[in-house]
């Protein structure tokens, strides 16, 4: 009885739900305008034949309002027919914004990278929800900054063509400013050494705050300040630190704002024994102890610790294991207060240089990029050498950006595939030079170079110059490494008409004819030795001012015609890079012999240093200094045209060029025997100017030094300095190389002529 029953319950429970469900014999979608048919059917969870039913439908509505493309939709189900009636969201016509100062908080290019996150750019389907999260992500940005008396209003002008346009109406208002600053219970450190460590705080003096906006908050460079207390104390130790309070208290009007920064320093570590615990390849506890710099009873220093780990893990990759990993852990000693470094290792094999590719290199031979490498295929693998090898590519001045990368042969388990990756810049050049002199007025110089001629590495120089000073008419080439010993050999040929009137110096004209070749040889990897002779045929014609002074007179009534010289010359180059160095030194020493064998007998001896040392936040601080001494020998005097003249771009700048030093009467450079330059200079790299790579970007702060003296026996430096200070700007665009700077004299003397900006240009082909 109950089993008849049971079935006659399941009977009629088959018999309504079949007919509660129907198939659905076709869609029709009402309301479409800018969305097609074939979109929607693509969303929708049915198609024609499927059954129908209450759970469908509120899928359908549900899977249709998350696209974002309605703001109303209704389902209909009548005679195996569905009905979708959809309203749909508007499209955006336009979204503008207004009210704001432009980068203050927002710039143009932000306000576009916010409409593509927020899917609100020109020509998207509205959606609320996103305008809603536009104008919380805005307003986040602003208190990001300490604006937190912003205020965004949006406004919505919907057209009959349903289309949409936005507004977004910011009042900035003034932003909350930093009252006080402060620490509590710190004791290691003064609170002024970790105030220090903030780019924001209290205001500095009103004149200079105006300009810095140091009591300006700012939410990002709050956090990066708590990190840098935080690594302070790390590396001295204290490795149980930490920041117990850091809220700010901020007052009703939200204009200003206090910090009282609570911080625990927690217990002083020091080092207790140094362990190493793996395969270290039979090398001495004794020698891998020497790569720490510290020992047992320092404090703890977390960069003298990973230092040491790196060298160590350079060490074993310069070995061949070319994946090492070294780690280095911090455990608890038997002695109080003392924490032992426990170092493990992870060799693995040893890896051999499978192949190397060269990529990018569009226009250079590859024999010519290979030829820098200090690895070759079949070699053991070392790191130090392919960062060598990358560093000497880098030093041709071919290539704007070299780079390598190392992955394990998928064909030989113990071998390494090395790709280096060249982005090659313009080496031809036609340097064009724009000046203005106080005495000669604006001048053009142009010359074109090739230093990388079809891509062999060598180079070609056809100049032709055309100035008010200078007519010079001559060619050059070098191959730096013509045979398998990377020896040198050059050779030229010039045709050089001076009128010195041109240049500021004085009232004479020299032309000269004549040739030179050279030959040079490595020293070692960074160093090279350089010869050269030079024979030229010499016609001076002086004016009458320069004729009847000194001894110049004896020179211009000379028959002399023949200089006949040899030189020798070192160059070191240790620069990590050719145009923008950041870490090395470049060292030169040169000496010029006027031989007998001619008309004129001299020396000429030249030493020049320029040294390059990275600082933080990509700051590079660079020192140059350049002695340039020469004389006559033999009873014969110097010829004066071989004076030594300073002044100018590429040396003291904010002096005109050739002008310091002592004058002839009509106030023209005199020149010198002697001569010395030094200078400082600050450079960072620029970020993202007009979509410019700020790699090809610096901005400088400079200072300048020289001295000229007339007489090479009577030389003081002191009474002849000059000095200035300025900025420059330098980039290499995509037209050549682009320098400008302004500079303002510091020390001078009252006839000296000065020249305060400068611009210069190189146009590549």
């Amino acid at each position: 009885m109950k089993s008849s029953k049971l079935f006659f319950f399941l009977a009629l429970f088959s018999f309504s739900s079949s007919s509660f469900s129907e198939v659905i014999n076709k869609i029709e979608l009402n309301g479409l305008e800018s969305i097609s048919r074939g979109t929607v059917l693509n969303y929708l969870p049915v198609e024609s034949g499927d059954d129908f039913s209450i759970s469908i439908s509120n899928s359908i509505i549900k899977t249709l309002y998350k696209t974002g493309l309605f703001k109303k939709i209704a389902v209909d189900f009548s005679e195996q027919i569905l009905v979708i009636n959809l309203e749909e969201n508007p499209t955006i016509k336009y979204i503008d914004f207004f009210d704001y100062d432009e980068d203050k908080v927002l710039s143009a290019e932000s306000i576009e990278n916010i409409k593509k996150v927020s899917k609100l750019s020109q020509g998207e389907i509205y959606n609320e929800k996103n305008l809603d999260n536009l104008i919380r992500d805005i307003q986040k940005i602003y208190e990001l900054k300490g604006y937190f008396n912003a205020k965004i209003e949006k406004k919505i002008n919907l057209d009959i063509k349903n289309r949409i346009g936005i507004e977004i109406f910011i009042e900035e208002n003034e932003p909350v400013r930093i009252k006080s600053f402060n620490f509590a219970k710190n004791k290691y450190f003064s609170s002024e050494k970790l105030t220090d460590q903030f780019e924001i705080g209290e205001p500095d003096f009103f004149l200079v705050n105006f300009f810095t906006e140091k009591d300006l908050y700012n939410e990002n460079a709050f956090n990066a300040g708590i990190e840098k207390v935080k690594n302070l104390y790390l590396d001295s130790g204290f490795l149980d630190f930490s920041v117990v309070n850091s809220d700010p208290i901020i007052n009703e009007n939200n204009s200003e704002m206090s910090f009282l920064i609570e911080i625990n320093e927690g217990t002083q570590y020091k080092f207790g024994d140094i362990k190493f615990d793996g395969d270290f390849d039979n090398v001495s506890e004794e020698f891998l102890l020497s790569k720490f710099d510290f020992s047992k009873g320092d404090f703890v220093d977390r960069k003298k610790m990973v230092s040491g780990v790196k060298k160590i893990g350079s060490l074993y990759r310069d070995r061949g294991y070319a994946f090492a990993t070294i780690k280095s852990e911090l455990i608890p000693s038997t002695e109080t207060k003392f924490l032992d470094l426990i170092i493990s290792s992870e060799l693995g094999k040893k890896y051999y240089v499978n192949r190397i590719s060269i990529f990018g290199n569009t226009k250079t031979q590859d024999d010519v990029i290979r030829r820098e490498l200090n690895l070759l295929e079949g070699q053991r693998y070392s790191l130090a050498k392919i960062d060598e090898s990358i560093t000497r590519i880098k030093r041709l001045g071919f290539f704007s950006d070299v780079d390598r990368e190392i992955v394990q042969s998928e064909d030989h388990v113990d071998m390494v595939n090395i790709t280096v990756k060249v982005e090659e810049s313009k080496t031809g050049e036609i340097t064009v030079g724009l000046s203005h002199s106080n005495s000669t007025g604006a001048s053009l110089n142009a010359g074109i170079t090739q230093n990388n001629i079809f891509g062999t590495g060598n180079t070609l120089n056809a100049k032709f110059s055309n100035s008010q000073a200078v007519k010079e008419l001559s060619f050059f080439f070098q191959n730096p490494k013509f045979n398998k010993y990377n020896h040198s050999v050059s050779y030229g040929y010039f045709n050089r008409n001076t009128d010195a009137s041109g240049l500021d110096i004085s009232s004479y004209i020299l032309n000269e004819n004549g040739f030179n070749i050279g030959y040079g040889i490595p020293i070692n990897a960074d160093s090279r030795l350089s010869a050269k002779s030079l024979v030229s045929i010499v016609d001076l014609q002086c004016g009458a001012l320069i004729a009847t002074s000194e001894y110049e007179l004896d020179q211009c009534s000379s028959d002399s015609t023949l200089d006949f010289q040899v030189s020798l010359d070192f160059d070191q180059n240790s620069l990590n890079d050719f145009y923008f160095p950041t870490d090395g030194k470049r060292n030169g020493a040169g000496f010029i012999l006027g031989l007998p064998l001619g008309d004129f007998k001299y020396w000429n001896f030249n030493v020049d240093h320029k040294s390059y040392y990275p600082l933080d936040h990509d700051l590079v601080f660079k020192f140059n200094s350049r002695l340039k001494l020469t004389s006559g020998y033999g009873g014969d005097e110097l010829p004066f045209y071989k004076r030594f003249f300073e002044g100018g771009s590429s040396s003291v700048r904010g002096f005109d060029f050739n002008s310091i030093g002592a004058k002839y009467p009509n106030g023209n450079a005199k020149g010198g025997e002697v001569s010395f330059v030094s200078g400082i200079s600050l450079s960072s790299p620029i970020s993202n100017i007009a979509n410019i790579d700020s790699r090809n970007i610096r901005i400088s702060g400079f200072i300048d030094a020289g001295s000229l003296g007339n007489k090479f026996s009577q030389f003081e430096i002191f009474d002849e300095l000059r000095a200035s200070a300025g900025l420059q700007f330098t980039w290499i665009s995509p037209i050549g190389p682009i320098s400008i700077y302004g500079a303002q004299p510091i020390i001078k003397k009252t006839d000296d002529s000065t020249k305060n900006f400068s611009f210069e240009l190189g146009s590549s082909f």
